[in-house]
């Protein structure tokens, strides 16, 4: 299967929601359960939505290190998706983690990433 094709189906909340519980991956799933609440969206919209923001965000070695998942991997079906996942992940902790720190608990930052707010302490 083609990356796009992949990137393709899981736009849809059912495919979405199906792929990641094929991954069998319970440490993972418990993860997106309690990200998704933040963003108040069921798993399927989370997942659907962290692969598409993968897709449009991710830098150059994020994408170098997903095709090297794909090399490495006995299913880089598996592979992309658990990698664009963790990747979200992150990003959203991280997010999260500004928004707290700038604007205080449950802020949010409306600059979006290109603001004063986000340059290096």
């Amino acid at each position: 299967m083609l990356l796009g094709t992949l990137i393709g189906e899981l736009r849809d909340e059912d495919s979405a929601a199906a792929a990641l519980a094929a991954l069998g991956d319970i440490v993972l799933a418990a993860e997106i359960d309690a990200a998704r609440v933040a963003h108040d969206e069921s798993p399927g919209e989370y997942v659907s939505g962290a692969v598409q923001r993968f897709a449009r965000l991710a830098s150059d070695e994020d994408w170098l290190a997903l095709m090297n998942a794909i090399e490495r991997a006995e299913d880089p079906g598996r592979a992309v998706l658990a990698r664009m996942l963790r990747w979200a992940l992150a990003r959203d902790a991280a997010e999260a983690a500004h928004a707290a720190r700038e604007h205080g608990e449950g802020g949010t930052c409306g600059c979006g990433g290109g603001g004063s707010c986000h340059a290096p302490a």
